[in-house]
């Protein structure tokens, strides 16, 4: 590696919008406020560009880290093959463009887990095997660095090594169908064009993001009740959500309802104070969305559940939900109305199309079966939720009921998806709280925003 250390900014320079591309889609990863450590870093080029308030960047290589220290000061350099040996935990470690290098990278991805805490990151980039002769192709014309390869992997060689070691898969992604840049073309078809079916499988960069599986313990719970109009259901609610984990907390948000919601949850509570945990908030604002979002940050519990009080999904599903949560199987736990048949009534025609219809453009979006979007029942970590509130609301205030605006949000800030099939009951009190055209419609603007920021970047 010393040999290669004082041509690698030379040909770094030489394909520059390679490695702007490439900085650029780990960027989109990563919080700007997080901790960053690059296993393989070279000469320090693409970790100086990464955001991160804290890096570290390690390589095998003496003269490739004196090199780096000379260029970049504030960024930690250090010369190991044991990053291990660090004693420090990282938000975000990436390996870009360096297994290649590796003999054994299973032993490798063993070696590293002292670095991880429950929310740290793997963030792997690989060349896409297809590319292999013409990047061969181009170290015989010195247009690329010589690469001197151990191995050339596969993504879902990658990916299967990553299950040996007790990695979960969180995103796999390929990036970049034109690496050279040509004025107006390279963007433009990098941005447009690459993200489209079939034509994807042909990108170069292939980005793999995983998450070490954490040991289960248990956790606190905040059971999050929006109820508008269900004075009939709060009884319902009240002696069905089980005492799961560490206790259990159930808080209602009303949301000025015409009936007697309010009342009926005073009443119901008055019963079980000292048996079960009952909190209750007046909503200051309108809508499903801003009731959920009180109710969080009214929370106490280690993980958020969210629980519709139309009685349609039973509250003992919840105990599914903790144990996959507490588990380690996910981080962003979302129900699936759609997997079961449904009792009668329970969807409306129109409504099932269209919830078919938002799934099949999520599982594109997110390049993952999603078969639900607005199933109400939701569960998360509260230190996700605060690490990522900032970022959902930037995907604007179409969203009337919040589903999406945490799917997007859970996908942005990089947690694992699990999906729950739920049965699917009918209502037996009240009528739905939904406007289905102008919600449909308000959702649609919200999904074609979002695949702007994700899909078309």
């Amino acid at each position: 590696m010393d040999s290669l250390a004082k041509i690698r900014d030379f040909y770094i320079n030489k394909n520059n919008y390679y490695y702007t591309q490439l900085v650029k889609h780990i960027n989109l990863l990563l919080n700007k406020k997080g901790s960053v450590l690059e296993l393989g870093c070279g000469t320090g080029y693409v970790l100086n560009k990464l955001h991160g308030i804290a890096k570290t960047g390690i390589d095998i290589s003496q003269e490739m880290i004196e090199i780096s220290k000379e260029k970049y000061s504030g960024i930690e350099f250090v010369c190991t093959e044991k990053p291990e040996t660090l004693g420090k935990k990282f938000e975000y470690i990436i390996v870009s463009d360096t297994l290649g290098y590796l003999s054994d990278i299973q032993e490798f991805l063993g070696t590293i887990k002292p670095l991880f805490e429950r929310e740290s990151r793997l963030i792997i980039t690989i060349h896409n095997h297809i590319w292999n002769p013409i990047l061969r192709l181009a170290e015989s014309f010195k247009l690329k660095m010589p690469y001197v390869h151990e191995n050339w992997l596969q993504q879902s060689e990658v990916i299967n090594l990553l299950n040996l070691e007790e990695y979960q898969v969180i995103s796999h992604s390929r990036k970049v169908l034109l690496p050279i840049y040509i004025p107006f073309v390279s963007n433009f078809i990098n941005r447009y064009i690459a993200p489209l079916p079939i034509i994807n499988w042909f990108c170069l960069i292939e980005i793999i993001v995983a998450r070490l599986v954490p040991l289960q313990k248990d956790y606190s719970v905040s059971v999050i009740v929006p109820a508008r109009n269900e004075e009939g259901n709060i009884s319902k609610i009240i002696n069905g959500v089980p005492n799961m984990g560490n206790g259990t907390e159930l808080i209602f948000i009303e949301g000025n309802s015409s009936d007697k919601t309010y009342e009926a949850i005073q009443s119901e509570s008055e019963k079980y104070l000292g048996e079960i945990d009952i909190k209750y908030f007046k909503q200051n604002g309108t809508g499903k969305k801003d009731a959920v979002y009180k109710g969080f940050e009214k929370a106490t519990g280690e993980i958020l559940m969210i629980l519709d009080a139309d009685a349609t999904v039973k509250p003992a599903e919840l105990k599914k939900f903790y144990a996959a949560i507490s588990k380690g199987k996910g981080e962003f736990i979302y129900g699936s109305r759609l997997v079961y048949p449904m009792e009668k009534e329970a969807m409306q025609t129109l409504n099932q199309i269209a919830n078919e219809a938002f799934a099949s453009i999520f599982s594109w979006i997110f390049n993952q079966r999603i078969t639900d979007t607005l199933c109400g029942t939701k569960v998360l970590f509260k230190s996700d939720w605060e690490s990522l509130k900032s970022d959902i609301m930037s995907f604007g205030k179409n969203d009337p009921f919040g589903d999406f605006d945490l799917l997007f949000g859970a996908y942005k800030g990089n947690l694992k998806f699990l999906e729950i099939p739920i049965k699917y009951r009918a209502r037996d009190y009240g009528n739905t709280n939904i406007s289905r055209f102008k919600n449909g419609g308000d959702l649609l603007k919200m999904t074609f925003k979002a695949a702007g920021r994700i899909k078309f970047v």
